[in-house]
């Protein structure tokens, strides 16, 4: 069995104009036996007030009934979550694995080494879609710089893409933060290819494939470690070998 289809969004969970793509998500993990059953993780929002979580799992809700599948949002806001046998047991079989965005240093310092975490590896890599949008494809990497905190050292991310870094919500990530930042940002090791995603944007390497895909209305952006481009939707890029 290969692996799942793995995603890495630039913005736009659960919304309508990137149904298609989170519905063809789905079908990938339904090709590798998978239950079409949408598994939505709030985690890097866990710190939010509760009507942003409601806004969250309302959202995805809207999404799921839209494509007329089962949705499961899991409410793990903490690490102790991580460890409820409740949660863990609803990952196995879901199509796709959608871990939206937030605080990507919570997000990792609650799921690491924790038994949600193994059971989302475990089923992504016995065939089903795994997708992380801005603080969720931030958290797959090795690390995790600090754009907030210039003079912290980078956090560790869950290492499941060690070697590729991602920018999300690039169009507009460098209105957002100092020159500073920015060039801390650029600063990744030498082995490391770092990858700039656009809002409503996503690149994707789907199941039983070595190449990876652009979908969506913008670019994503090859920033170090491969020659510099802008890739659109539809285009096909070869990354080196990635995974943990």
């Amino acid at each position: 069995m290969p692996l799942g289809s793995i995603a890495l969004v630039g913005s736009g969970e659960y919304l309508p104009a990137m149904r298609p793509f989170e519905e063809s998500l789905i079908r990938d993990g339904e090709k590798n036996g998978k239950f079409a059953k949408f598994l939505q993780l709030p985690t890097a929002a866990g710190r939010e007030s509760d009507d942003r979580l409601a806004y969250w799992r309302n959202l995805g809700a809207r999404q799921a009934d839209a494509m007329g599948i089962e949705q499961a949002f899991l409410p793990v806001f903490t690490r102790e979550d991580a460890f409820n046998s409740e949660f863990v047991s609803q990952v196995d079989g879901a199509a796709l694995m959608y871990i939206s965005g937030g605080d990507p240093h919570y997000l990792s310092e609650c799921l690491m080494g924790t038994p949600l975490w193994d059971a989302i590896v475990a089923n992504w890599k016995s065939g089903a879609s795994l997708a992380g949008c801005s603080a969720g494809a931030m958290v797959l990497s090795e690390h995790i710089p600090n754009f907030r905190l210039l003079k912290n050292a980078p956090t560790k991310g869950l290492n499941l893409l060690p070697n590729l870094r991602v920018i999300p919500h690039f169009n507009k990530f460098f209105k957002w933060i100092p020159d500073s930042a920015a060039k801390v940002l650029l600063h990744v090791p030498d082995n490391s290819i770092l990858i700039g995603v656009d809002e409503m944007t996503a690149l994707v390497r789907r199941a039983g494939e070595e190449s990876w895909t652009v979908y969506g209305e913008a670019k994503v952006h090859m920033l170090k470690g491969m020659p510099d481009q802008q890739l659109h939707h539809g285009e096909i890029i070869q990354l080196p070998e990635s995974n943990a």
